[in-house]
């Protein structure tokens, strides 16, 4: 059951003062505004938050969860963007596009990997800020730690000479291609657009513009071995391909409630051959334009060995 591209540990920011964040709603069309009152909206997204928790751990899963009470981090909800981790004891730290994500940055997480996980190297990236270069994590590179291959969508959160630096130092090939929406908005992060399990990949090949490049996606993902789920723009909408496959008690795929909702029987059927999916019920937290899986920074390392006294 256990797999290099399911991780049993993650690591969750509980937002203080949760709020769709200004600096960003340019270019996510997947941002919409509530009409609640900010301390009503960030109370409910505290409750979305604690009960996402509840039911990872209660799967299985291995959650370490950190507080941000300030204000100046909108988006800390999803720490994918700022971190991975890698098999062999690799993390990664990243450049941000908008400015106050870039305080999202924080080393007590840094520091409770190196306690409680191998790590050998952290690579930072963070201070390519300064010349204006983004590549933000998981959210920008969906990564197939198997075929170790990272699809990457055209975009300003995902710069060309970055990311082939990144692939350089952690083996990864990289697959770019360009994705619009249906109203022809560039699609600003890739993990909205696709998602691959150990056995299966979620994925919107209609997004992808060129058609040869669609194909070739399409090839790729089918060579390494995975049932491809074709999504509908409407489905991928309802967050259906912001989804993060996990380790727990079983293989899980965790997703929102909207997401799961929106799946078609045959789909899930496909998704059940090989893990279960855990969805999880975030509408107030998806306002911010992210869901299920940026809210899961996955755990690739090989946890220490506890010493008893």
């Amino acid at each position: 059951m256990s797999s290099l591209q399911a991780p049993s540990a993650v690591v969750m920011i509980r937002p203080h003062n949760f709020c769709s964040n200004p600096e960003t709603k340019g270019d996510n069309a997947f941002q919409t505004l509530a009409n609640e009152s900010a301390e009503a909206t960030s109370a409910q997204a505290l409750i979305e938050f604690d009960g996402a928790v509840e039911a990872l751990r209660g799967a299985g899963v291995t959650v370490h969860v950190f507080d941000d009470t300030t204000t100046e981090t909108p988006d800390s909800v999803f720490p994918n963007n700022w971190f991975s981790t890698h098999a062999g004891g690799h993390v990664a730290v990243y450049p941000m596009y908008a400015e106050n994500r870039c305080k999202e940055r924080r080393w007590d997480v840094i520091e409770l990997l190196k306690r409680d996980y191998r790590v050998q190297d952290v690579i930072d990236y963070s201070g390519l800020e300064q010349d204006g270069l983004s590549l933000e994590g998981t959210g920008a590179m969906v990564l197939d730690h198997i075929g170790r291959i990272a699809y990457t969508v055209k975009s300003n959160r995902a710069d060309p000479v970055l990311l082939e630096r990144f692939c350089t130092h952690f083996n990864f090939e990289p697959m770019v291609f360009e994705a619009k929406d249906d109203a022809g908005r560039d699609v600003y992060h890739t993990n909205v657009l696709m998602g691959i399990g150990t056995e299966y990949a979620l994925i919107c090949l209609d997004m992808i513009a060129d058609p040869a490049r669609r194909a070739e996606v399409a090839a790729r993902l089918e060579e390494t071995g995975r049932r491809v789920i074709d999504l509908t723009p409407a489905q991928i909408s309802s967050f259906a391909g912001n989804a993060l496959e996990l380790t727990g008690r079983r293989r899980l795929l965790a997703l929102s409630a909207k997401a799961l909702q929106a799946l078609r029987p045959d789909q899930i059927s496909v998704i059940e051959q090989s893990a279960e999916p855990l969805p999880l019920t975030i509408p107030t937290i998806e306002t911010a334009g992210g869901s299920v899986r940026c809210m899961l920074a996955g755990i690739h390392l090989s946890p220490r060995e506890r010493i008893s006294a």
